[in-house]
């Protein structure tokens, strides 16, 4: 069962919470004013957002809400005002974009500030994750789109012999950057990217290439992939959903334009973010009229809608209800995830924590690249692990390192997964190519 999550930029809005599949309100979630792309779902513990700064304030501000209690529980004081922000998929990582184009990473569970690098010129607007997590894509005011290497991020080394930390750079954008997506294939995924400028791109995260651009309408604030990747959908300002292919072509005759086959529309105001539910095949959007709505994408009917506020819902997620809450609304499954021992995390620092560089740099499992993966590569292998946790057995048995150790474990383990699926795809794409040869060479005997 999933649940539909939504933000507003009014505090007092808060964040709605539904049940897809009935439309039952769970919960509303108070004091909650954030930015565009501004909310996550961590892990499947809390939910985290962040907040638009008020005048008087010279920080930004990340608030924390537990699934069962409608009050904000933890507060956290960056040095900075943060828009965008993003976890990965187990909830260990926070990331963060800053208004000076400085990307922040956080440990979850200790709140540590890992690191801290300079992404963009101007403010960063958007902010996620590859597939298989190894990548971190960021979009900026400055039009720009790029890629980052957590691999690359986290050493030190090569981080220091790199004339630069990014591994592309798109600039062929000439506005501010709305939104950026990645489809699946890890280093192999397309990325579709949003700019006031009126386009939409599409890009190849493994040659760095260009592969569509698309001119629309009205300005797009916000795009999502078909599970099956054959088109996407762009929210515009004109109030339309326009449905653009991703490789079939469209007639340059098109009342739309090039490479947009359709759109759906009812009439609203400007559409301000989406979602897709892949369980249920349905499209979501929020829009500046407060409402959210969910579409059929094969008959481009509307299913259901949700009242969220009078001000404009500027954040959607789709995600799974957490196996520990009681069905119907939320209101008894606080005892449940106490005793879960979900508690949630401690603030998140406001700066890097020098004295604890070296352990900052260990707390992230290196994940392979597209560049350059020998077919013999061991990522985390045991003799790093055994240096981990050597490491945390020299500095002391704390409860902390017991933790940390476990996490590696889990994160080798994982690792370890990736790296055979990577040498599966080159062994396949190795017989692939003898026998495209073979087939070669035996039409040249025939000629």
């Amino acid at each position: 069962m999933e649940l539909v999550i939504a933000s507003s930029s009014i505090a007092d809005a808060g964040i709605g919470c539904w049940d897809l599949q009935s439309g039952a309100e769970q919960l509303r979630y108070k004091s909650c004013a954030s930015p565009s792309h501004g909310l996550a779902c961590v892990g499947d513990r809390f939910l985290a957002s962040s907040q638009l700064r008020e005048p008087s304030s010279s920080s930004g501000s990340v608030l924390y809400w537990s699934w069962s209690k409608p009050q904000v529980e933890v507060k956290s004081f960056p040095a900075e005002h943060i828009k965008p922000i993003a976890a990965n998929s187990e909830g260990t990582y926070i990331v963060g974009g800053g208004q000076s184009g400085d990307i922040y990473l956080w440990e979850v569970m200790s709140g540590r500030l890992l690191k801290k690098w300079h992404a963009h010129y101007r403010a960063v607007t958007c902010l996620v994750f590859s597939e298989d997590e190894s990548l971190l894509i960021s979009g900026s005011e400055d039009g720009c789109v790029r890629v980052w290497s957590l691999l690359m991020i986290f050493d030190d080394y090569e981080s220091q012999q790199a004339t630069h930390l990014y591994l592309h750079s798109f600039t062929e954008h000439t506005l501010r950057v709305t939104d950026v997506v990645t489809g699946c294939g890890g280093c192999n995924a397309i990325i579709v990217s949003a700019s006031e400028d009126r386009t939409c791109k599409v890009w190849s995260l493994s040659t760095g290439r260009l592969l569509r651009s698309i001119v629309f309408p009205s300005v797009i604030d916000a795009v999502v992939l078909d599970p099956a990747e054959h088109v996407f959908y762009a929210g515009s300002r004109d109030g339309n959903i326009y449905v653009a292919a991703l490789n079939a072509e469209s007639s340059s005759s098109s009342s739309y334009g090039m490479h947009i086959i359709s759109s759906l529309s009812h009439r609203s105001r400007a559409v301000t973010c989406l979602a897709y539910s892949t369980e249920g095949d349905l499209l979501l959007s929020g829009s500046e009229d407060g409402m959210v709505r969910v579409w059929d994408p094969k008959t481009h009917n509307i299913v259901r809608m949700f009242k969220h506020a009078k001000g404009p819902v500027n954040n959607i997620l789709v995600v799974r209800r957490p196996h520990y809450l009681s069905l119907g609304t939320f209101s008894n499954s606080n005892a449940s995830s106490r005793r879960h021992g979900f508690l949630l995390p401690p603030p998140l620092d406001k700066y890097v924590n020098l004295t604890d560089e070296g352990l900052n740099n260990k707390t992230v499992i290196r994940l392979p690249t597209a560049r350059n993966i020998p077919q013999d590569a061991l990522y985390c292998s045991s003799r790093i692990i055994d240096e981990h946790i050597e490491d945390f057995q020299r500095q002391g048995s704390s409860a902390a390192a017991e933790m940390e150790v476990e996490r590696l474990k889990h994160e080798c383990g994982r690792s370890m997964q990736i790296v055979q699926q990577w040498k599966k795809m080159y062994d396949n794409l190795h017989e692939f190519c003898i026998n495209e040869l073979l087939d070669g060479d035996q039409v040249g005997c025939t000629k």
